[in-house]
């Protein structure tokens, strides 16, 4: 048993990931945080979430959760999961993070403050995301230059961040597969007399429309045929049930930065 607090417990992937703790066995809800001046603050998380109650109240700020907490989940915000992380990295207590949008420099700093905790930090909490990953690798080296690449992924409005941190990583898995630096090939927007494709370009194309979960799609384009690979979530709690995977898998490891590959036992 592992007890977890929930930062952002209130937000769309925050309510399930909540919801889901809540009912597992292997999980006790030790906290679950929000914004300074939410209208949620103060009342029982479980009567917010829908899972009745649990006698957790729902704090303004992740200090007063950290002492009976083994593992932090935060699908937050940059500057939050920022702040949520060098206050569990000064307490000693795990992390996964889901957040995406980082910056280089963000990252950095990521890197800096999980050398002392253990941190699972993926933009794709799915399994069938992850695995993706994988298989996307050899993919890319058998098709190899003469199958352009295109990613096109979908998300629904409220998204704030384009585009989307599992695009990136996939775009990134097939550039190093194909030996590319994405920096140089990665071609995110095409608008009147561009000439023709480059070989090399990786097109990753946003869609934001209505409350679309996640969809992502990997094609290989070549002379005759053309392959694709597709990934639909379907519903959130495919996210959350990952990042409770993630965090039950986190407790007790080395301090370091690992991602869902190392949960599931891909790496």
């Amino acid at each position: 048993m592992i007890n977890v607090t929930v930062a952002g417990a209130t937000g769309r992937m925050g309510r399930r990931i909540t919801a889901l703790c809540i009912e597992h066995p292997g999980i006790t809800l030790a906290g679950a945080t929000e914004r300074k001046g939410h209208e949620m603050v103060g009342k029982d998380i479980g009567v917010v979430v829908g899972a009745g109650e649990t006698g957790v109240k729902l704090t303004d700020g992740i200090e007063e959760a950290l002492d009976g907490t083994d593992v932090v989940i935060d699908f937050t915000s940059v500057g939050s999961t920022l702040r949520n992380l060098e206050a569990a990295s000064e307490k000693g207590k795990a992390m996964v993070i889901g957040t995406t949008g980082f910056s280089r420099e963000d990252l950095q700093r990521i890197q800096t403050l999980t050398r002392t905790i253990p941190c699972v930090m993926a933009p794709n909490m799915s399994v069938g995301i992850n695995l993706l990953l994988q298989v996307l690798k050899d993919v890319a080296k058998v098709l190899g230059d003469d199958y352009d690449v295109e990613i096109i992924e979908a998300h629904h409005r409220m998204k704030k961040d384009a585009p989307s941190g599992t695009a990136l990583k996939l775009a990134q898995v097939v550039a190093e597969a194909l030996g590319r630096n994405l920096d140089e090939v990665a071609v995110y927007t095409r608008k009147g007399l561009i000439g023709e494709r480059s070989r090399k370009e990786i097109g990753i194309q946003t869609v934001r429309a209505g409350d679309i979960v996640g969809e992502h799609t990997v094609m290989f384009g070549g002379m005759g045929e053309r392959v694709e690979i597709i990934h639909r979530a379907s519903s959130r709690d495919t996210f959350a049930r990952g990042a409770i995977r993630a965090a039950l898998w986190v407790h007790g490891r080395k301090p370091g930065l690992y991602d869902m590959l190392d949960v599931l036992g891909l790496r």
